[in-house]
């Protein structure tokens, strides 16, 4: 288990602290019954790799770094003539991430990442899946203190999504607004 040195509580402490709060606002007398943050999915499409392959390879890396955790290569399931792109070919990288490096990312991303975004008003507080979970897109990957500017040649998106267990989409939003994480108002 890595030992984070902040001062500030990390996300997992403010989680166990705010659960209580949550179970109690929506009626729920079990606490296992509650919400629980299960995984968060990382991923990266990249349609420029079908002319360039080497494009891929720096996306994966810089998908690693800011990860902590080796990427996947995902490969088109589908040829679509409009995008150039046959089946198996290599499209984009995903990580899934759970445990301490999840809650270590979810700390990175609301404390550091989120606040570095250009002309932010806020994250939507309408994408989530109907099921609970959460899902955002971010236009760089800059935002995240591991990738290294000069070296940045491709500027490149990334979706994630946060995926929550035993939840709705309004058990979910108090839970995220619980762990700080910076919701517009509707």
């Amino acid at each position: 288990m890595a030992v984070t040195t902040t001062l500030q509580k990390t996300t997992r402490d403010t989680y166990g602290e705010r659960l209580p709060e949550i179970l109690k606002k929506h009626g729920i007398t079990n606490k296992l019954a509650g919400p629980r943050i299960e995984k968060v999915s990382l991923s990266m499409g990249v349609g420029r790799a079908i002319a360039d392959g080497q494009i891929l390879n720096v996306v994966s890396e810089h998908l690693t770094m800011i990860a902590g955790q080796r990427a996947t290569v995902t490969k088109a399931k589908k040829a679509v003539a409009n995008f150039r792109s046959r089946i198996g070919v290599k499209i984009g990288c995903h990580v899934t991430l759970r445990g301490e490096r999840m809650w270590s990312f979810l700390d990175k991303l609301i404390n550091l990442a989120v606040p570095r975004i250009k002309d932010f008003r806020g994250l939507s507080p309408k994408a989530f899946d109907g099921r609970g979970n959460y899902n955002m897109g971010l236009r760089e990957q800059a935002l995240f203190h591991e990738i290294s500017l000069e070296k940045l040649e491709h500027n490149q998106g990334l979706n994630i999504t946060i995926c929550i267990k035993n939840s709705t989409d309004a058990i979910s939003l108090d839970l995220l607004k619980a762990l700080n994480m910076p919701f517009r108002e509707k």
